[in-house]
């Protein structure tokens, strides 16, 4: 039983480590120091952590990392250069709770330690990143004193009972695995709106066409289903965005074809299955809706009740947006034949209408 409690001292100083490295020594060190928790002498090994000058450094770094967490970016790039600095610091204190234990078991604890406070740590820079993208700085900064109660609320924790906050910590990581899929998509899918916007301002001038055709990988998973031989009348990228039938971000295009000039069909990849969705647009609501990073369309139902979409483009083709929208309202209040294929009105230069 002791050897269990000594691991979760140690894996949990870990977790804790990757979240905020100095918060921990620091808070650890001062509860020793004046003696706000009393160490077993299994543990006598922390006492090291509550020599003054143990202390000081790590309050100082603590200072610092407790301003950079909540500027924008700023925060990110500090996460940046303790990508190497938490998971070894985790490892250092996971050892350091073991003492003199056999060089196999501290060679086996600091992989542990090490992996546990590099799946933390990248938890949080995940998350920080993808809040870096929103323009106010409130949820930064929320975020940071929420980051500081966990870690001084789980060492509470640990230190009242080794095995319950283990078994807490082993949920929450097994949780971020679990979600890291959709967590890593909405990040990319988040930075490539804003890499587009910073490098790509919108667009002054309409665009006279839409694109036509899909890339390589597009085509492919769009001709596998294409059993009709359907003509393409535009195919723009894009990325999905939160809807029931379509899961958020995934890079894909949306496409119209001739002979069905009442559905759009969304291709994409998930990972390496390919994912095709056609939307039935009889009876829908077609808007454009501009957001800070990205210029969104929205298919609503008439009635209220039915699935919704959304997807999201780049500022830079707000355009492309804009015609869209003309094109489906067109085709939404025209009657047409699928032995007629109809042209789009941006291919013959004709009238858009104005959101």
């Amino acid at each position: 039983m002791e050897r269990l409690h000594l691991l979760s001292v140690a894996l949990g100083l870990a977790a804790l480590a990757g979240i905020n490295l100095y918060l921990t020594v620091f808070a650890t060190g001062l509860a020793i120091h004046y003696h706000w928790i009393i160490l077993d002498p299994a543990y006598q090994s922390l006492t090291v952590l509550g020599d003054p000058v143990v202390i000081i450094v790590a309050g100082v770094l603590y200072l610092l990392e407790f301003f950079a967490d909540k500027i924008p970016w700023v925060d990110s790039a500090w996460d940046a250069v303790h990508t190497v600095i938490r998971p070894i610091g985790g490892a250092l204190l996971a050892i350091q709770v073991l003492g003199h234990s056999s060089p196999t078991m501290s060679v086996i604890v600091a992989l542990l330690a090490g992996g546990t406070s590099l799946i933390t740590h990248t938890a949080k820079t995940t998350t920080r990143l993808a809040t870096n993208t929103s323009p106010e700085p409130f949820t930064n900064v929320a975020l940071s004193f929420g980051e500081d109660v966990a870690v001084v609320s789980g060492l509470a924790l640990i230190y009242h009972n080794p095995v319950v906050a283990l078994v807490l910590f082993v949920l929450i990581i097994a949780a971020f695995v679990y979600f890291a899929p959709k967590i890593l998509r909405a990040l990319k899918a988040r930075i490539w709106l804003v890499l587009q916007k910073l490098n790509w301002p919108a667009a002054l001038n309409r665009s006279s066409t839409l694109p036509t055709e899909l890339s390589p990988t597009l085509s492919a998973v769009f001709n596998r289903d294409n059993v009709l031989n359907e003509t393409i009348a535009w195919a723009v990228p894009c990325i999905s965005g939160r809807g029931r039938r379509i899961p958020a971000n995934l890079f894909g295009a949306l496409v119209a074809t001739n002979e069905e000039a009442k559905k759009v069909t969304f291709v994409a990849r998930r990972g390496v299955r390919p994912f095709l969705q056609t939307i039935d647009l009889d009876g829908s609501l077609v808007s454009h809706e501009p957001k800070f990073f990205s210029e969104n369309l929205l298919i609503l139902p008439a009635a209220g009740k039915g699935p919704k979409y959304l997807f999201l483009f780049p500022r830079s083709k707000a355009a492309f947006v804009e015609d869209i929208v003309a094109y489906l309202r067109e085709r939404l209040n025209a009657p047409t034949f699928r032995d007629e294929p109809v042209a789009s009105p941006m291919a013959v230069g004709g009238p858009t209408a104005d959101i």
